[in-house]
């Protein structure tokens, strides 16, 4: 398959996903690129501008949100198609959020893997998009924060409910119920690191 105007970028920071996307999109002969977050993923695309980005949300360093924003804030970037990934932000307003932004697809996890190659090959070929106007800065924060909120109390909500639940499991169960409790801790404390840092920018930024 040629695609003589850039590879295609995937952005994930759980390594196994990335494989299996990876695998999965140059198994149909597309050229792949990758990067684990969206800091490194803006690195990449200095490099080699990519024909599409397939971007997971939640993701340290910079997330998902934020890299889309970024991208469709430069004149350079902000036409490139984007696909958003996500097994956490999958609310009806989290979906209306990532399009508001410029997002062309959003798919849950785990993904269907024939609706996935599917949508890409109907971005590759479709030309170009209408996009919405990119978001003010101030606008994008604000309901950020109203996401990163959200899912702030749902993880501790499915934290608590968990610990609650090891206590009544059998034995043989308790082992599968850490590694979520355990997965669960690491989102939250993203999500947490993530609403603190945009906390501190609408503190700082310049009233109207």
């Amino acid at each position: 398959m040629n695609i003589p105007y850039g590879p295609l970028l995937v952005v994930e920071d759980v390594p196994n996903i990335l494989e299996l996307l990876t695998v999965t999109l140059r198994f149909k002969g597309y050229p792949v690129v990758t990067a684990g977050n969206g800091v490194e993923a803006l690195e990449m695309i200095v490099k080699e501008r990519p024909a599409l980005i397939i971007t997971d949300i939640l993701m340290p360093k910079m997330d998902g949100y934020a890299f889309v924003q970024k991208l469709r804030t430069d004149i350079k970037t902000h036409d490139i198609p984007i696909i958003f990934l996500s097994a956490t932000y999958v609310t009806p307003e989290d979906k209306a959020f990532a399009l508001s932004l410029g997002a062309s697809r959003f798919i849950e996890k785990p993904i269907d893997t024939e609706d996935f190659l599917l949508t890409i090959a109907e971005l590759l070929t479709q030309g170009p998009a209408t996009l919405p106007q990119p978001l003010e800065d101030g606008e994008f924060y604000i309901g950020y924060r109203e996401r990163l909120e959200t899912k702030l109390q749902h993880k501790n909500t499915q934290i608590t409910r968990t610990e609650r639940l090891l206590k009544t499991l059998p034995e043989d169960q308790v082992p599968g119920f850490e590694q979520l409790l355990e997965q669960a801790n690491r989102d939250r404390d993203q999500i947490r690191a993530e609403l603190e840092q945009i906390q501190r920018i609408l503190k700082n930024s310049p009233k109207k």
